[in-house]
């Protein structure tokens, strides 16, 4: 089964390639079709290997949340029905079914929205190394002699920026998320994604999973009234792309966890020799960074299992 690392639709106008998405202009003016591919990305940098049916995957998890948590905030899905979609669209059946949005355009906020239940490894930068050495996350005062994967007496909101691709994003403070965006809007992003994990964490615990942290990313549209703009949810959402899910029957804080995320290809990638630095390769050739088949093959059935048992409760 060959991965889809680059869609091909020619009669449509690519507006960027992303880390794991495609994203094109549609002759309705007010929306965009969102391509999942079977790109990933581990540290800002994407791998040579895809990850097959992993943009399936993703798509049919965030529709799952999408629906689920429709009820907390607005989000940014229109349909993903082909035959809804507009014309030119339709002739790409055969590479879009399973792993396409049509979606609102909105004007993106320039923050990523991150939640952190436990205190662990690597989401955007790890939250357990600066622990380490400052007893903060993300500048924010973390209590005395917590073990790694430990719970946070409460969860905690810890912005970072959204990079350029071929960038890191960075963590900031809270204080410094207001400045760039203005405190009104950071208020209700940060509302709004403390009680989306809050809900997101309740289910996924009901079917065995511990949902360790998780990101999420906003938009704003125009409002039905003539008041401020609408804040609604975009991208993807709580995928093991965009969090970390952990077996809840095999938690022991204390030490790393198993995960059905990309925890298992940075180790692996790690393993192989990467650090900061070497982003365009080994050894800095400029070739690019891949993953052998057993963790091309290991991780495809991670995010299978973490879909299956999501939607456990619903089957």
């Amino acid at each position: 089964m060959a991965a889809l690392l680059q869609t091909d639709l020619p009669d449509l106008q690519l507006l960027s390639r992303g880390k794991v998405r495609d994203i094109y202009a549609t002759s309705s003016p007010d929306h965009l079709l969102f391509v999942a591919t079977d790109r990933i990305s581990v540290y800002d940098v994407i791998l040579n290997s895809g990850i097959p049916d992993k943009g399936k995957l993703l798509t049919s998890i965030s529709l799952f949340w999408f629906e689920k948590l429709k009820h907390i905030i607005p989000n940014h899905l229109v349909t993903v029905n082909i035959d809804e979609m507009p014309d030119e669209v339709r002739q790409y059946r055969e590479q879009l079914e399973g792993r396409t949005m049509l979606v609102r355009k909105a004007k993106i906020v320039p923050i990523e929205a991150i939640v952190r239940g436990y205190i662990t490894g690597e989401l955007i930068r790890s939250a357990w190394a600066e622990y380490q050495k400052s007893q903060t996350v993300c500048s924010i005062p973390i209590p005395e002699r917590m073990e790694e994967s430990q719970k946070f007496p409460t969860p905690i909101f810890t912005p970072s920026t959204k990079a350029e691709q071929g960038s890191h994003d960075e963590n900031i403070s809270p204080k410094k998320a207001a400045q760039l965006i203005g405190q009104d809007l950071f208020d209700r992003i940060q509302a709004a994604s403390l009680q989306l994990y809050t809900a997101a964490t309740e289910y996924a615990e009901s079917c065995g999973l511990i949902l360790a942290d998780t990101k999420f990313e906003f938009g704003l549209v125009p409002s039905a009234s003539a008041g401020q703009d609408e804040l609604i949810l975009v991208d993807e959402v709580l995928t093991p792309d965009s969090s970390r899910y952990w077996p809840r029957d095999q938690y022991e804080p204390g030490k790393g966890q198993p995960s059905f995320d990309k925890q298992y290809v940075r180790n692996a990638l790690t393993a192989a020799g990467y650090r900061k630095g070497l982003e365009s390769g080994p050894n800095a050739n400029g070739k690019g960074w891949g993953i052998d088949d057993i963790v091309i093959e290991g991780t495809r059935k991670r995010y299978k299992e973490a879909e299956q048992m999501l939607k456990s409760l619903h089957s």
